[in-house]
């Protein structure tokens, strides 16, 4: 049922309202309780010293009733238990005429109106009020006296001698004291319950009180409008959260993701700032890699795959020539002449070093491309190796009619890398200006000092490499047998080789060539600086 963000936050508003809604209906009534309340204790302050000033209520005749003999014919009702204790006997009795007046004309007048006569201990000595519904035989002073000193704060509640127990509720009063012998010594008290038994029920004050009974209806339906606006703007605001939901879906769903699809992607405006259109603008970026990811697995796949078909390929080839010519010498070596014999044993030989190389360059490259590739490092002077090198490819150069040459001084401060990996790239890139470079071409090796490094170039004068497919001869087993001569013994690994290595040191290796112009590889070793 809870199964949505919009309904569980739905269930949560819905909560809040109730409970809030609760709340603020209990506040009300316990103001407009404590408020009618203080209202009228205010109003009524002075009623019980009004009504002690107006008339005696204990005399100072001899004592003439006994205790519980007195009779009030149904209007001065209450029995005195103990009243005419200690200083009131054979002092004061009550004034029986006064408050039989007093109670019949303030019952006529205001009916909510108790009227309790209290001696100075609080013991109720005669009360307005049918016979049965009096439960306390006395009455706290406590909050009396407080009263009576002037600076209370109202609403101030006192006993309500109706009821029963510690936790009978308190009501609001007035009170006077009744003079006595002296001023510090009163004879009693009159106490006044201001709200009786018509107020006792606060669901009675609201059946009764227009206002109330409006403010609840009022506050019902600003909730229940609370309610159903949220109710709305939740549903606005999840709205977009459902479209995100929706489209990282379908998104997940997709079996095809080589391209990206606009209907998979999460529609921002240009003044998107909250978190939801951030979410889905991180969305889109997460989605744009996973595709250019997906794209450049499917074409690394595509690569692994040409590769697998060359290495087979490039192995088959020597391996069905060595085993033809090898076949062809067991088989007819009774009638071979021994040149023709040489000369099968010659080409067996060839299929033989292309096989070899080609396992040995396949080896090199998965051996630089493993972790455990540790360089050799060590300060070395770079002029000494290419010179070297360079005397290496004379007699293969002048059998091709090719002129190397050199284009550097001599005191290049030293490099710093592993000297044999840095001969396999050089040996690499001069051997393929050699397999590419028409006779009579040139090709130049060039040392100059930049910085702290040393650029290294190897230019020819082939026949170039055309623009769209530079970015493409660093790959593994990638030739161009269709823009230039060569001899069919190239695995297309050299370029891959020497990439490798310059990877390893740091740098970068790069080509810029031109048609019909020649092509220049250059990269860069570190200078070693001595301490």
């Amino acid at each position: 049922m809870f199964n949505t963000l919009y309904s569980r936050i739905a269930a949560v508003l819905f909560s809040l309202v109730v409970v809030i809604g609760y709340v603020v209906y209990s506040m009300v009534l316990y103001s407009a309780e404590m408020y009618q309340q203080e209202l009228t204790q205010k109003l009524n302050v002075a009623l019980a010293e009004h009504i002690v000033a107006e008339e005696p209520l204990f005399t100072k005749q001899g004592l003439s009733e006994q205790p519980g003999t007195t009779q009030n014919n149904g209007e001065l009702t209450g029995e005195f238990k103990g009243e005419l204790k200690g200083e009131f006997k054979g002092e004061q009795q009550i004034n029986q005429k006064a408050l039989q007046s007093l109670f019949h004309w303030l019952m006529v007048i205001n009916p909510s109106i108790e009227l309790y006569l209290l001696n100075a201990k609080g013991e109720i000595l005669a009360f307005s009020a049918p016979d049965g519904h009096v439960k306390k035989q006395t009455v706290s002073l406590t909050p009396i006296k407080k009263f009576l000193t002037g600076n209370a704060t109202y609403p101030l509640m006192g006993d309500d001698p109706r009821g029963s127990g510690q936790s009978s509720r308190k009501k609001v009063f007035s009170a006077a004291p009744i003079p006595g012998i002296n001023a510090d010594n009163p004879a009693g008290y009159l106490y006044v319950i201001l709200e009786g038994e018509a107020f006792d029920s606060v669901t009675d004050m609201v059946k009764g009180s227009y206002i109330l009974s409006f403010t609840t209806t009022g506050l019902g339906a600003s909730l229940l409008f609370a309610l159903f606006a949220g109710l709305m703007a939740f549903g606005l605001l999840t709205r977009r959260l459902r479209c995100l939901t929706r489209i990282m879906a379908e998104y997940g769903d997709s079996n095809n993701r080589s391209h990206k699809n606009s209907n998979q992607r999460y529609p921002v405006s240009k003044l998107s700032t909250d978190e939801i259109d951030r979410l889905g603008i991180n969305f889109n970026e997460m989605a744009d890699r996973i595709d250019e990811q997906m794209e450049a697995l499917m074409q690394t796949d595509a690569k692994r795959r040409e590769m697998v078909a060359n290495v087979s390929h490039d192995l088959r080839t020597p391996l069905t020539s060595l085993h033809g010519y090898l076949e062809t010498l067991l088989l007819k070596d009774a009638t071979l002449s021994a040149k023709e014999r040489r000369q099968y044993l010659e080409v067996a030989t060839a299929q033989s070093t292309r096989l070899n190389q080609l396992i040995t360059d396949l080896f090199e490259l998965a051996k630089l491309d493993s972790s455990e590739t540790v360089l050799n490092v060590e300060p070395f002077l770079l002029t000494e190796l290419v010179h070297d090198i360079m005397h290496k490819f004379t007699l293969e150069a002048e059998k091709r009619d090719i002129t190397i040459q050199s284009d550097f001084v001599n005191n290049l401060p030293y490099a710093y890398g592993d000297i044999g990996l840095i001969q396999r790239v050089l040996d690499n890139l001069i051997g393929n200006a050699l397999r590419y470079t028409p006779r009579g071409g040139y090709i130049t090796l060039s040392l100059t000092e930049k910085s702290d490094n040393i650029m290294i170039k190897v230019a020819d004068t082939g026949s170039g490499i055309p623009e769209d497919e530079i970015s493409h001869i660093f790959e593994r087993f990638y030739r161009l047998e269709k823009n230039r001569t060569a001899s069919g013994k190239n695995a297309g690994l050299g370029l891959s080789i020497a990439k490798r290595i310059v990877d390893l040191h740091g740098g970068n290796i790069e080509a810029a060539s031109q048609l019909n112009h020649g092509t220049t590889f250059s990269f860069s070793l570190p200078t070693y600086q001595f301490a």
